[in-house]
């Protein structure tokens, strides 16, 4: 079976730094995979919130993870500070797919790569809705093109 090359940072629009924690690391002397997902949903949702996309409390439209997957290429432990890198992917009526990278330091390849993909749901009754024009308009910004 091939394997796809690693993605660079230049394949991300977006960078996020995050320092891992001494608890990140499992028995066998690296971040646990689990943690990876943490930092990526941390990642995907810091945006929206930093970009004024996102209200926790009041938003009336939310995404909804329906779907991750993530490769591994090395390892991360503490402490090492990582950086997550963030990219549109594919942009739906109602979904978005991120792709996400997770960065040692200031390694050109990803130590991780992952999707992560949201639906847009009306909050009042967890619906697929339409991604609304302004959270579009942020999203095309960060848009990997072809």
């Amino acid at each position: 079976m091939s394997r796809a090359p690693p993605l660079t940072r230049a394949d991300f629009r977006w960078f996020m730094p995050i320092t891992t924690r001494w608890m990140d690391n499992d028995p066998f002397g690296h971040v646990n995979n689990v943690v990876y997902y943490s930092w990526i949903d941390t990642a995907v949702n810091r945006f929206l919130i930093d970009h004024g996309l996102l209200d926790i409390a009041t938003s009336e439209i939310i995404g909804i993870v329906a779907e991750t997957g993530c490769r591994y290429f090395s390892e991360v432990a503490y402490p090492d500070d990582i950086w997550v890198g963030l990219a549109v992917e594919t942009l739906g009526r109602s979904s978005v797919r991120y792709a996400c990278g997770i960065f040692r330091g200031d390694a050109e390849t990803v130590s991780a790569e992952a999707y992560f993909v949201h639906v847009y749901c009306a909050r009042a009754n967890m619906r697929p809705t339409p991604i609304p024009d302004h959270i579009r308009a942020e999203m095309q910004k960060i848009q990997r093109q072809p």
